[in-house]
């Protein structure tokens, strides 16, 4: 992609991006744009500094979380946009036309378990859940509250009793929900 932020994309970049990520050319200029004007240190990368700058994620409660999941697969604590453009996707709508492995179902369930899975090790442990649940409510429900809601939670969601949520449960406790919908962003054509 270049290493300054003022390189424009060339055209077999943007078909690249096309294909892997299911955004259309428009898409991918207009999230270029807000891309670069992110990057304040026009180096053609984005560090979590310049995610959390982003308004609507300094003030969500899971903004760290969301910002973490931009980096899971960054060795050198920066985004590119390529990389950028993959965690985007995610949230793109599914289209039955147009089939994508970066924003099918499973993706959509994996991004929303890595949100809870704090320490990546495929499991979601009742001390993650409260952590996350905390993060949510802040000081509105008490902590008895919070860990009555954790271990109902784990206690539905555990098949194997083993007391922690692996991806296959989290996905089963999820079958019926609409994620497709709930987990999809419209991004301008």
């Amino acid at each position: 992609m270049g290493s300054k932020s003022s390189h424009l994309l060339l055209e077999n970049e943007v078909t690249e991006i096309m294909t892997e990520t299911g955004f259309s050319a428009n898409q991918i200029e207009r999230l270029y744009s807000r891309f670069t004007s992110l990057d304040k240190s026009h180096n053609g990368f984005l560090s979590r500094n310049d995610f959390l700058r982003i308004p609507e994620l300094a003030i969500n409660p899971l903004g760290d979380r969301i910002v973490e999941t931009f980096f899971a697969n960054s060795a050198d604590e920066k985004v590119n946009f390529r990389q950028f453009m993959r965690v985007l996707a995610t949230f793109r709508p599914i289209k039955s036309s147009r089939e994508n492995r970066l924003n099918d179902k499973c993706a959509k369930l994996k991004f929303a378990f890595s949100i809870y899975d704090l320490n990546g090790n495929g499991k979601i442990s009742k001390d993650e859940l409260l952590a996350v649940l905390h993060m949510m409510v802040g000081e509105n429900i008490s902590d008895e509250q919070l860990g009555s809601i954790a271990d109902r939670t784990i206690v539905e969601a555990d098949d194997d009793k083993d007391g922690m949520i692996s991806f296959e449960e989290f996905k089963n406790v999820l079958d019926r929900t609409d994620v497709e919908q709930k987990m999809s962003i419209r991004f301008l054509h």
